[in-house]
């Protein structure tokens, strides 16, 4: 008697799994289920349904398990704990930081529907995490070092691609070159995550996309920028910001945390002067003749002050920036007072 498998999700993890599936005699899958119209999902096993996942429930006695094959980020943390009170499950979350809290969660799931749940079920965490196991009953005395790369990480792909304004992205995983120098000369170094990879995300917006996702990225491509002194990075951010440049400023927006990353970019390239100039802009609005910034009536309003605020707060220190954080920090103080 064949184990009979469900499949939820099908994208490259979805469809590896298929052909794990189809290895194996005692297996049998008998469903798939999509977000996507079923009828749009092409897979290889004939005998197979395509469902939309809005129908799982009506699948809780035809299936023994249900292999769960979200990405890490934001789908198996609510997937793996709602699927596992109907079937017994199988995912592969790989967010090690948070795989205690994923357990728990799941743990708790599964013992209310009565099922089995297994998490974390992959290359890393997974089989590598055996290897280290073996490795380190043979060597108590040794260290474990683990590199990825140079490739693409599907999990990180999968984050960057569901920020709201990517059209497409990819993330690519990179040992740092010094860590691995370090590691194989036998030096032992105790190193964090952040110092054994460099991960480099390649993003394309979708037309029309607001200026939060612009400054966004724009902003996180000149932390990058600070971190390997990468003129690629430079050039990509230098020639984003030309476009957006008019009289030698850019125009304040609604969001105060877009004017500050449009800053952050704009220091990165030693736009300085531009950045004072974002922030500057406060200093053309209309003001009572208690010196507060006015509303669309006329009225005292502090709306217009908070869309520097957090550009003020970083850069108090330098670039006049002290000045106007006092200024906007002692309107609020007068106003609170008065109310």
């Amino acid at each position: 008697m064949s184990i009979k498998i469900g499949i939820l999700g099908y994208g490259n993890l979805g469809r590896g799994v298929e052909c794990a599936v189809k290895q194996n005699d005692d297996m049998e899958l008998v469903a798939v289920f999509t977000r996507r119209n079923p009828e749009d999902v092409k897979i290889l096993t004939e005998t197979a349904t395509v469902c939309n996942v809005a129908d799982v429930e009506d699948w809780k006695d035809k299936i023994d398990v249900m292999i769960i094959c979200g990405g890490s980020a934001t789908d198996l943390p609510k997937q793996t704990p709602v699927y596992a009170k109907m079937f017994n499950v199988i995912d592969s979350f790989d967010t090690h930081a948070r795989i205690p809290e994923h357990f728990a969660n799941v743990d708790a799931a599964a013992k209310e529907g009565g099922h089995v749940g297994i998490i974390s079920v992959g290359w890393d965490p997974g089989m590598f995490s055996l290897n280290r196991l073996y490795a380190n009953a043979i060597l108590p005395d040794g260290n474990d070092y683990t590199f990825w790369g140079k490739g693409v990480s599907q999990g990180h792909s999968d984050a960057i691609r569901r920020v709201e304004g990517v059209k497409d992205g990819k993330q690519y995983t990179i040992p740092v070159e010094a860590a691995l120098k370090a590691v194989r000369n036998g030096e032992n170094p105790e190193l964090t995550t952040r110092q054994k990879h460099t991960r480099e995300c390649f993003v394309v917006l979708e037309e029309g996309a607001d200026a939060f996702d612009k400054a966004l990225l724009l902003n996180a491509l000149g932390k990058l920028e600070a971190a390997e002194h990468n003129d690629e990075y430079k050039d990509v951010i230098t020639g984003e910001l030309d476009k957006l440049i008019q009289d030698n400023t850019i125009n304040m927006g609604e969001n105060d945390l877009v004017n500050y990353m449009y800053g952050n970019a704009c220091y990165s390239v030693g736009k300085n002067d531009i950045a004072v100039n974002i922030a500057k802009q406060t200093e053309r609005q209309p003001r009572t003749e208690s010196g507060y910034f006015t509303g669309a009536e006329g009225g005292r309003c502090l709306c217009t002050a908070f869309k520097a605020l957090s550009f003020y707060m970083n850069y108090e220190t330098k670039d006049g920036g002290k000045e106007h954080y006092n200024d906007i920090i002692a309107q609020y103080n007068a106003i609170y007072a008065e109310c």
